[in-house]
């Protein structure tokens, strides 16, 4: 492997040379930043499953992909599987990949009418709350490969590995809503600690389900503003009330410059700088006083080599939960001090929902769309400001500024904190 281009730490440079994205704007980058610069919305009525009785009734799903069985695994793998080819087409790559794989994907659990199938197989017990006891004894007494491989969220990188030719073990993760930065994070460090030329990173997640909806309703984290449902994602206002669950999932093809470079690849963007920080608040919640996110957003720029002046767009975590989108304005007015009102910040969740265990990826890719093009796109929704919230959130309307370096924050649950720096020229 040979070093030519070294970023400031002498490290190999990382760059982006193939992207893929499918989120309930559509399947494909053109389709998505077509619809995204546009201000349209992806979220919709959930139809997929009755919401009678439910405080949210509304999601960004994904629900135009054809999947053989109605499962989380099974649409999360066919989302990563689509976007995965999209951005090997786009890399010029084919054949076997070659590298390594790194996944981020959902906790998957039992869909509920596969564990009451489950609990019929069992026998009644006669100890009261010994539900999930019989749970476990039916799936030991009778051995079932396909219900095994449906909750069983490792099995989607392996299915990956099987299909696209990586090499080694891969790696699934899931870091909450951080979870595809980390995975971007683990390919670039791979690349710079010279033990591969190329990395895959994949981030999906097509849980969307009537439980996950009750158990982040309970959390007090979902939007219940459910008419009309292209309203309800409202970052950074005065009357936003939670975040919309969504599906989706990007893949970007990493490599060296070096490796770019020799063989004739276009480079669409630099992997410039990463930070990630534990937040021990909470089990849920962040700090409030933001320390663990401004310790990630000073890693990531520390690491990318770039001060606070630099960074000419900031895509943010931006989720429209009360408390995140607050906490998110403390952390970057702590970093950029004078220069945040000069930064225009804006949430593609606005537009998009959240995407949870995909939504570090995709916004990544959405980052690198965004310098490559001259175009940022809008925060929709941004009817009643917060007066508390002093940012140019680039309002309802996409913006033509061109810009060079790009910072994308990942707040995720159970103090989950990573931030990427992307940049068009690796300078």
């Amino acid at each position: 492997m040979s070093n030519a281009y070294k970023d400031h730490l002498g490290r190999p440079i990382v760059a982006v040379t193939g992207m893929g994205v499918i989120t309930s704007l559509g399947q494909g980058l053109e389709d998505n930043w077509s619809a995204l610069t546009g201000g349209a919305s992806g979220i919709r009525k959930i139809t997929r499953f009755p919401t009678e009785g439910l405080n949210t009734r509304i999601s960004g799903m994904v629900d135009f992909i054809e999947v053989p069985v109605a499962n989380s695994v099974e649409r999360s793998y066919a989302m990563a599987r689509e976007t995965t080819l999209e951005a090997l087409a786009q890399a010029g790559l084919s054949g076997d990949f070659n590298g390594p794989l790194f996944l981020a994907a959902p906790p998957i659990e039992p869909e509920w009418s596969a564990r009451f199938e489950l609990a019929d197989r069992s026998p009644p017990s006669t100890q009261p709350g010994d539900a999930y006891n019989r749970f476990l004894a039916a799936m030991r007494e009778k051995a079932d490969p396909g219900f095994h491989e449906a909750v069983l969220f490792g099995a989607i990188s392996e299915r990956l590995a099987d299909r696209f030719g990586t090499r080694g073990l891969p790696v699934t993760l899931s870091t909450a809503c951080a979870s595809g930065a980390t995975a971007i994070q683990l390919g670039v460090e791979a690349i710079r600690q010279g033990r591969t030329d190329r990395a895959l990173t994949v981030a999906t997640d097509g849980s969307v389900s009537a439980e996950a909806l009750i158990r982040f309703a309970l959390l007090s984290a979902l939007s219940t503003q459910n008419d009309p449902p292209e309203k309800a994602s409202k970052p950074f206002t005065k009357d936003r009330d939670g975040f919309v669950i969504a599906e989706g999932a990007a893949t970007l093809v990493l490599e060296s410059l070096d490796a770019a470079v020799a063989r004739g690849a276009r480079v669409y963007g630099i992997l410039k700088g990463c930070g990630e920080k534990a937040d021990l608040f909470h089990r849920t919640r962040s700090s409030p006083d933001g320390g663990p996110a401004i310790a990630t957003i000073r890693a990531a720029l520390a690491d990318a080599g770039i001060d606070e002046g630099g960074i000419g767009y900031i895509n943010a975590h931006g989720t429209s939960t009360p408390e995140n989108d607050k906490m998110e304005y403390l952390s970057m007015s702590a970093v950029f001090g004078e220069h945040l009102p000069s930064i225009p910040v804006s949430s593609n969740k606005s537009m998009i929902g959240h995407t949870l265990t995909a939504a570090g990826a995709v916004e990544a890719v959405f980052s690198i769309q965004t310098m490559l093009t001259g175009t940022l796109p809008p925060t929709i929704n941004y009817q009643n400001p917060d007066p508390a919230i002093v940012l140019d959130v680039v309002p309802n309307v996409k913006r033509s500024q061109q810009v060079s370096a790009v910072l994308s924050n990942s707040f995720g649950f159970g103090g989950q904190n990573a931030s990427l720096v992307m940049t068009a020229e690796p300078a």
